[in-house]
């Protein structure tokens, strides 16, 4: 069941590399930005992309016999939702902003969920042909991918947080495109050295595997943002943490929009406990 979810995200990730090779390509009149781009009622951005990305993936999962709620998906209703034990979780491309900007920061996000938990994340970089896989119990890997290196012949690195404690000065992340106040409010309590910039879900990833120690996010973010990069990130041994209540994010809500949330590892949480 991974094997082929891992599959549907690596193909998703390839035609959304192919749409986005020739977005804007002045030889590719028909891949313009009026021709791909739209607009959903909330002003965000919709384009060709999520479109062919999220029909690969439920051609893929749909024979499984899981439900599927995915952002560019119907969404099934709260009273018929509430009592699924086990379905997917899915954005089937994580930073259309970023995609329409063209610098790269975007990613496909599929997770399974169990009891309202995310227990196995998968995270595909379409630019860069990364694949984040981390199940609970088990750990976290990437591979990268190319057209000598797939899926099955690709080494699979482990990787863990950081041990980087509070004290000795912590790397920090903040989104590329929805960061503000509230968000150096936040990171004012740690001992931030050095601060960086990303799209999408990509960041927990690069906190699961050390490159950052901590990931702080206060804009609007939807369940299907968070779910696989949450189950990587605490794979790799972080913490996830709805960040007004301290404690852990909630999954299959009738209201699917996320509190504001701070990923980070152990050795930072448990500074964390004490402030």
């Amino acid at each position: 069941m991974i094997e082929i979810a891992i599959i549907a995200a690596v193909k998703a990730g390839e035609r959304i590399k192919e749409i986005y090779d020739k977005f804007d390509d002045e030889n590719n009149t028909n891949y313009t930005t009026d021709n791909i781009v739209s607009y959903k009622s909330d002003n965000s951005p919709l384009t060709l992309a999520d479109k062919e990305a999220n029909k690969i993936i439920e051609k893929n999962l749909i024979p499984l016999g899981l439900p599927i709620l995915s952002e560019e998906g119907k969404i099934t209703p709260y009273s018929e939702r509430k009592d699924w034990d086990k379905f997917w979780l899915v954005d089937p491309l994580d930073g259309t902003r970023e995609f329409v900007k063209r610098n790269g920061n975007f990613t496909v996000n599929i997770a399974l969920m169990e009891n309202n938990i995310p227990v196995v994340g998968i995270i595909y970089v379409p630019v860069t042909g990364v694949l984040y896989v981390g199940e609970l119990g088990k750990g976290t890997y990437k591979q990268e991918l190319n057209q000598k290196n797939t899926i099955e012949t690709a080494e699979k690195i482990i990787v863990k947080v950081s041990k980087r404690k509070n004290e000795e000065g912590i790397i920090a992340f903040k989104s590329q495109s929805h960061s503000g106040a509230k968000d150096n409010n936040y990171l004012s309590q740690f001992n931030v050295k050095e601060i960086r910039r990303k799209g999408s879900s990509v960041k927990f990833c690069l906190v699961a595997e050390g490159v950052a120690d901590l990931y702080y996010r206060n804009g609007t973010t939807m369940e299907w943002d968070t779910a696989a990069g949450e189950a990587i990130l605490k794979a790799a041994g972080g913490i996830m943490l709805n960040a007004d209540t301290d404690t852990d994010l909630k999954y299959n809500k009738e209201n699917l929009e996320n509190p504001p949330f701070c990923a980070m590892n152990a050795a930072i949480f448990e500074t964390f406990e004490k402030l």
